[in-house]
């Protein structure tokens, strides 16, 4: 007999696997109606294996892929490509927090480090496999409106993410970002939602939208093991404001 396995708010999976490898990026089946809606380059993703596969490189299932090939190559994640340099250079000064740069505070205190990587040639968008990274896209951090996107694994090859604390997260919390040059971005916790991710494309350009008020959304899985191309059966979306 199947049994099932699941994680939810304020719970753990009643048998936890060996690996369970769960990809956030599932929720870029969604991003597809934003960026068709805005004309943006189409982004799809591969499917996720199933808990105790082996891990072997592939580059379709640890990746996005774009679509659009080599007239992309050189263009850094992202919606909206910048007009300058993705991120500023390192510097040496820590920010006020002593958080380290280029990473993510999530609520509840976790960290995970940004990866903004670049299009391949053939129009590969290589996700992160660290369980403590988080594939990060859409607009630039302050940016005036639409929103920046950062998606991380609920877990990983037996180890839990720290975007596992979205299951937790309640309004009001706090999440404070640090890019490359130590700038500091804080962001208000203003809304918790949890979406079966066959139902997530109807709610795409609210969520993940380059229009409206900027926000910072933060994206996981969870719920119910259903393997196959979906992996867990649902997505804890996570969204916050600038901090005034």
């Amino acid at each position: 007999m199947r049994t099932v396995r699941s994680r939810r708010a304020g719970g753990s999976s009643a048998r936890r696997p060996t690996v369970r490898i769960a990809s956030a990026v599932a929720v870029v089946a969604a991003v597809v109606a934003v960026v068709t809606a805005f004309d943006w380059p189409p982004v799809v993703t591969a499917g996720v294996a199933r808990p105790g596969a082996p891990v072997t490189p592939n580059p379709l299932g640890d990746s996005m892929r774009t679509g659009r090939g080599p007239d992309l190559a050189g263009v850094p994640a992202g919606f909206q490509p910048p007009s300058g340099p993705t991120t500023p250079a390192p510097t040496t000064t820590p920010p006020p927090t002593g958080q380290t740069p280029g990473t993510v505070r999530l609520p509840g205190g976790g960290t995970a480090a940004l990866v903004r990587k670049e299009v391949t040639a053939d129009g590969v968008l290589p996700v992160p496999d660290g369980v403590g990274e988080a594939t990060w896209w859409g607009v630039d951090l302050g940016a005036g409106e639409g929103a920046t996107v950062l998606a991380g694994h609920v877990d990983w090859q037996g180890m839990t993410g720290p975007f596992e604390v979205l299951w937790r997260a309640e309004d009001g919390q706090e999440v404070v970002v640090v890019d490359n040059a130590g700038k500091e971005f804080a962001y208000t916790v203003s809304q918790v939602v949890t979406v079966r991710k066959d139902e997530l494309p109807a709610k795409a350009v609210e969520f993940f939208g380059p229009r409206g008020p900027h926000r910072l959304v933060l994206v996981t899985c969870g719920g119910r093991w259903v393997g196959g191309g979906a992996g867990y059966e649902e997505n804890r979306v996570v969204i916050a404001t600038p901090r005034r």
